[in-house]
């Protein structure tokens, strides 16, 4: 890398308005001014699948919603690395990205407190009914009020469905409200994090039957799609609430729809789902034990600072030879042809 030959990264249209402007506050691109070396630029147009041609003569490429195929990459012989704006990756193809030689990182831990603050907040707000208090307000139905008694958090057990930086960090959030010792499932969950953070670990179906309230924390991949069928919903207290911060496909949405409709739980707060974007009023909406988002709940602009920050150090490092942090697919380090190319894009610096 050199002023004659910059680093180029470019970011998908989505982080624009139609004349260019940003449409957050700050998505952490001082960072790669600040480094020099690098040129930026935006796609001209937004694609739900990021097209070949838009990554044609790109070093670098930060993504926030467009999906990334084989197809994607068909014309990435420059492409170094890709920096997904946040932590989940399910939409882009892991395989392809080796096989094309490119790197795929993600903003590991700049996420964990603004979703943890906001899935603490989505607890309180379903515990003290302040969807349903607002409406009486709003309604004239002021008398009614004694018909919503609300619950602390004391006493009450969390359940945690994956334990990595999210999950932890809710559970730390959650330290001073007097509940009980939370409940933890994850497979791959380490011994030492167990003992940091003074959790307990269970089987899921432990934690679905002594839960109060079910958070979830895990990505969605093969083995955590439909997690949550109908048999295993079908083990929540009554008294419960489920949260989903993570990913649409997880809950098996019908089971889940047709137990909040018969009161079989007390509600959900839910923040993504399978088919997004929702554009016209879903049957989500007929229900009034449950709090929607539309896949934004944590989105503040210190979040997107701290991952745009994250996704900039990332190209940063690639740019110095400097694998970066988050690497989803670190085989591609194994590749020869991936070393050639790393060697031949930043002029000869060390890994």
């Amino acid at each position: 890398m050199s002023e004659s030959t910059p680093f180029r990264v470019a970011l998908t249209a989505d982080f624009y308005h139609s004349d260019g402007a940003l449409k957050y506050r700050d998505i952490g691109l001082d960072s790669l001014e600040s480094a020099g070396g690098f040129s930026v630029s935006r796609f001209a147009t937004h694609l739900p699948e990021i097209g070949a041609e838009q990554l044609s003569g790109v070093n670098g490429v930060i993504v926030l919603t467009p999906t990334v195929t084989a197809e994607s990459l068909a014309k990435a012989s420059e492409l170094l690395g890709i920096g997904r704006f946040g932590v989940g990756y399910d939409g882009v193809n892991v395989g392809a990205c080796t096989a094309a030689d490119v790197v795929l990182f993600i903003a590991a831990g700049a996420v964990d407190h603004s979703v943890a603050e906001a899935t603490v907040g989505w607890m309180l707000a379903l515990n003290h009914h302040i969807r349903k208090k607002d409406h009486l307000v709003r309604l004239g139905h002021w008398d009614a009020r004694s018909q919503y008694m609300g619950s602390e958090l004391r006493g009450r057990t969390l359940g945690v469905i994956g334990f990595g930086g999210i999950g932890q960090s809710v559970v730390r959030l959650l330290s001073t409200f007097g509940m009980n010792t939370p409940l933890v499932y994850d497979p791959f969950v380490s011994p030492e994090a167990v003992t940091r953070a003074g959790v307990k670990t269970v089987s899921l179906e432990q934690l679905l039957t002594q839960s109060d309230f079910v958070s979830i924390h895990c990505p969605l991949n093969s083995s955590t799609r439909n997690l949550l069928s109908q048999r295993e919903l079908s083990l929540l207290k009554p008294t419960a609430y489920l949260l989903n911060t993570a990913r649409g496909g997880i809950i098996e949405e019908d089971a889940l729809y047709d137990l909040l409709r018969a009161g079989k739980i007390a509600g959900a707060a839910l923040d993504c789902f399978v088919d997004e974007p929702i554009i016209v009023p879903p049957r989500w909406a007929q229900l009034d034990n449950v709090l929607l988002a539309p896949h934004s709940i944590a989105w503040t602009d210190e979040l997107f600072r701290d991952i745009g920050r994250a996704a900039c150090q990332g190209m940063i490092d690639l740019a110095k030879g400097h694998r970066p942090k988050g690497v989803i697919n670190p085989e591609v380090f194994d590749r020869a042809s991936f070393l050639a190319k790393w060697k031949r894009l930043i002029q000869g610096g060390t890994k």
